[in-house]
């Protein structure tokens, strides 16, 4: 199945790249791919509970689904996320 979740906090290609690398660390999920002009993420898996792994995996990640609160906590985590996804592109 493909599953594209809109999140809130993506803002540049660190956080995609973060994104990107933390889900396919996730063994059912494959062929992720981030839109940030959109703040898209999809992704292909088989089962109902991948889908919600990945949504709780953003969301642990800074990067909540725009479903759910963004707290202050989730906007520090997810600059955090950025700033690591900035590094390790370089």
């Amino acid at each position: 199945m493909k599953t594209a979740l809109v999140i809130q906090n993506l803002k540049c290609g660190g956080c995609a790249h973060t994104i990107t690398a933390k889900l396919t660390e996730l063994e059912a999920i494959s062929n992720v791919k981030v839109d940030v002009e959109s703040a898209t993420v999809s992704f292909e898996h088989k089962h109902d509970e991948d889908a919600l792994a990945v949504a709780n995996k953003l969301k642990s990640l800074g990067y909540p689904s725009v479903d759910d609160k963004n707290s202050m906590g989730a906007k520090a985590m997810s600059f955090v996320s950025c700033a690591t996804g900035k590094l390790s592109k370089a």
